[in-house]
């Protein structure tokens, strides 16, 4: 076939929005929906957190989260954190904040220091509907008995750490739903930490730090990590799963049983990846715009 007679396949049109949600006086950083009440969360660069009702389109609450200049850079909510969301702005703080009847609580509900300052949004492990009922199920049969648990490396020690000290068991029904554990970029701009949400402290960083030179590590020479996406496979037996994207393009795979490098490592970009969606997106809110649109 010639060149001439090839026709580039046309791009479909973006959608209308849904809504559009105006109040914030700053540009709108993120957005998440709660994954069960008709409710809807932002995060914008002065600092501000709002809760929105889906319905009426109306702000229902906000306060200020995070510092002006640091503002909040990230909004996240899950299924495992009930009625709270987790906000991140750019003073190396992710803190938890309750939903209440008169909306969001005055005080966060914990502060998780992490100290990491870049523009890597923090992830929760996102759980496949099986590993529910598997995770379900396994509440049910362990009832009464003494939990099964899963051996989880802890690299929060020296470039020293000997991999036979340093380990930290957990409940595998908790580590199957995920519901404490947060993924950031961490203090090495190549690296990615495993946060325990309910202890505040860090579980886990990837690569492994090890008494070894960390210095020609492959994932070092692949820059700043810019994205992450926790997530628990269908086959992993509960055990939560990485992807992080490079500054040089490049997407790792990471499973926490192999700590010391990824699964597989792909380059489809030539330039760095901002985000990483593991659903259709249905909310954004465009760059610099003080509004956040949602869409289908």
């Amino acid at each position: 076939m010639a060149s001439s007679d090839w026709e580039r396949p046309r791009r479909r049109p973006s959608p209308d929005p849904v809504a559009v949600l105006r109040g914030h006086r700053a540009a709108v950083s993120d957005a998440c929906f709660h994954p069960a009440l008709p409710l809807l969360f932002s995060g914008a660069a002065d600092g501000e957190l709002r809760i929105w009702d889906t319905a009426s389109h109306r702000t229902v609450s906000s306060i200020w989260a995070h510092g002006g200049a640091a503002g909040v850079y990230s909004v996240a909510s899950g299924s495992g954190l009930g009625n709270a969301v987790i906000s991140q702005g750019r003073d190396g703080l992710c803190k938890g904040w309750a939903i209440e009847e008169a909306g969001l609580s005055r005080r966060p509900i914990f502060t998780i220091k992490t100290s990491t300052y870049h523009f890597c949004k923090m992830s929760l492990v996102k759980v496949p509907c099986s590993a529910h009922a598997t995770q379900t199920n396994l509440s049910r049969s362990n009832s009464g008995t003494e939990p099964q648990r899963v051996p989880i490396v802890d690299n929060t020690g020296s470039d020293g750490l000997n991999p036979a000290e340093g380990t930290q068991e957990y409940e595998q029904g908790s580590s199957l739903d995920g519901q404490n554990i947060l993924t950031i970029a961490g203090q090495e701009s190549f690296e990615v930490e495993l946060w325990d949400i309910k202890n505040s402290t860090k579980i886990m960083c990837l690569p492994k730090r090890c008494s070894a030179n960390m210095t020609g590590h492959p994932t070092k020479q692949k820059g700043l990590c810019m994205a992450v996406q926790a997530f628990i496979p269908c086959a992993s037996g509960g055990y939560v799963n990485i992807l992080s994207s490079y500054e040089d393009g490049s997407t790792l795979w990471w499973d926490v049983r192999k700590p010391g490098s990824p699964l597989s490592s792909v380059k489809y970009h030539s330039e760095s990846g901002v985000q990483l969606y593991p659903l259709l997106l249905t909310v954004y809110a465009p760059v610099g715009s003080l509004e956040v649109l949602i869409i289908k």
